[in-house]
This record gives structure tokens, C-alpha cells and sequence, in this order.
């Protein structure tokens, strides 16, 4: 029997927090390892290379922007959105303070491989709370719904874009973009699994959290077996998690048929859902 969602809301608001702080801190370490980032935080980095503001500082004014865009969309956001646009820019503006760059390849190979699995296992945390979408992935469904557009299609369109932006102002494209990009899809669906809180009411549409991310993914991905992370993402994906809305205003990750659309292309979640993986977020943070 399903668990209405007000139930475990301790357990919820602790992997929520939990997840866009780990997320802050996976983009940091990546960005520490200097071998490439994800699409949003290229763009992200390159932004900050040319205003002089913080990377954390780029994260929270981009997430404000693309979080406004939600309005002619007729998106929702959620605990989860607000929380992801703030805390993940902070944290991993807090995480490059106490960590500095490193020269070994033997030592940043490592950091950056841990920080993809943090990454992965941030989106897991925060979409399983259920508390809503990060900003980038209700951006990705929104206009999935508005201009008839496959998820798949709709996605990949916003993280090239924002990937060739941030690359031609100077953000760090590398094999850390590339595997990124592979990897934090099956991360995300792995430790959506593990983080799932059992018979958790569903809501009536899942929403990528993100990747970014920074972080991002769907209730219904989470079912169905398909995380795009993040992403502010994101992230995750950076990198952001699900919210409950109504019919076809809301479509959350999964658009129309989540269950099918994202499970070919989706994600993670800059949480906040970060930002889920062009794969990227999610998103960041979620995406």
C-alpha cells in the first residue's frame, strides 16, 4: 500500500539537503581534477572566466534564470527547485575554498572518477526525496511539452548548446565531459535504486531532477529504469527529483510518457536536480 508523501518527511528533507550538498561538492572536485567538466558547469566556468564572479556565484544566477523561463512554461517548482538553485552554488564554491588544484595526473584521474560517482550518488539521494525538479530539467520538459519535441531532442539541443557556449568562453572541455556524459546515467539509475524510499506514493508526473547536473531524474525513470542524471545536474547534473503536478502542465523528466522517452535518452540533477548526463545533469544540479 502506498505511503502518502507526507510520511518519512525526516528521511525526505535529509537525502534532499543530503544530495544537493554532495552534488556542490562532486562539481568542486571535479573542476579540482581539471579534466574536463560537464556541459552545464563548461558553460558555468566559462561565464565566471569572463565576469569575474565565482563559479558558485555563475551556478545560482544561471539556475535564477533558467528557473524564470519556467514561467511561460507553466512549470511548478518545488521545495527541491528553490533548494537546488541556492545550495548547490554555494557548496561548491565552499568546496574549491578548501581544496586546491592539482598538477599529478595519478592523483587527478582518481578525484575526477570519485567525483563522478559522487556525483551519480547525490542524484540518487536528492530525486528519491521527491521535493521537485531542478531548474534545468523543468526547462528541458517544459519546452518538450510546449514544442512536441522528444525529451531525447529536446536535451541534447540545450546541453550542445550550452556546451559549445561555455567552450567557446574558455570552460573546461575534456574527457572528464566525455565520461561524465557516459557514466552518470546508469550512476543515477543505480542510486535512485538504492535511495528509493519504499511505497512512496507516486506523484502524478516524474520530473528529471538535475545534471547538470547538475543533478536530474523522474519518479517514473526511477520505475522504468532510467535516470538522466543530472546535471545541474548538475549538477547532476550539475548537476534535481519529481514534483507533484497536474496533467500536461508538468512534464516533468518524462514529459508525456516518461516511462518511454526517458528511458531512451533521459537522466541526474545541478539538483537542485541537478543540476542528471547529455547526458549530462541534473539536471544540475539536479542539474
Amino acid at each position: 500500500m502506498p505511503i502518502p508523501r507526507g510520511s518519512h518527511l525526516t528521511r525526505r528533507v535529509t537525502q534532499l539537503y543530503a544530495g544537493l550538498t554532495l552534488y556542490g561538492v562532486s562539481m568542486g572536485l571535479q573542476l579540482r581534477a581539471g579534466l574536463g567538466l560537464d556541459p552545464w558547469d563548461v558553460f558555468h566556468q566559462g561565464v565566471s572566466e569572463h565576469t569575474g564572479l565565482s563559479i558558485g556565484t555563475v551556478v545560482i544566477l544561471a539556475g535564477a534564470v533558467v528557473l524564470a523561463l519556467w514561467i511561460p512554461l507553466r512549470q511548478r517548482p518545488g521545495l527541491g527547485t528553490i533548494s537546488n538553485v541556492v545550495v548547490i552554488g554555494l557548496v561548491m564554491d565552499a568546496t574549491l575554498a578548501l581544496t586546491s588544484d592539482l598538477t599529478s595526473l595519478v592523483a587527478r584521474v582518481p578525484l575526477l572518477l570519485f567525483a563522478i560517482v559522487l556525483n551519480g550518488a547525490a542524484t540518487g539521494l536528492y530525486i528519491s526525496a521527491r521535493f521537485g525538479p531542478g531548474p534545468r530539467d523543468g526547462l528541458m520538459t517544459g519546452l518538450h511539452w510546449r514544442t512536441g519535441r522528444s525529451i531525447r531532442l529536446v536535451r541534447t539541443g540545450i546541453e550542445v548548446a550550452v556546451l559549445a557556449t561555455g567552450f567557446a568562453l574558455g570552460g573546461s572541455v575534456g574527457v572528464g565531459t566525455v565520461l561524465y556524459a557516459v557514466a552518470i546515467g546508469p550512476l543515477s539509475q543505480f542510486f535512485l535504486r538504492v535511495f528509493d524510499i519504499a511505497g512512496l506514493e507516486q506523484g502524478r508526473r516524474g520530473v528529471v531532477a538535475g545534471g547538470s547536473g547538475r543533478p536530474e531524474a523522474t519518479e517514473e525513470a526511477t520505475e522504468a529504469g532510467a535516470a538522466g542524471a543530472a546535471s545541474h545536474a548538475g549538477p547532476a547534473s550539475r548537476p534535481d527529483a519529481t514534483a507533484d503536478t497536474p496533467a500536461p502542465e508538468h512534464a516533468e523528466p518524462g514529459g508525456p510518457a516518461r516511462g518511454s522517452e526517458l528511458a531512451e535518452g533521459d537522466e541526474g540533477t545541478r539538483g537542485d536536480a541537478a543540476r542528471t548526463g547529455t547526458g549530462s545533469a541534473g539536471n544540475h544540479r539536479s542539474t
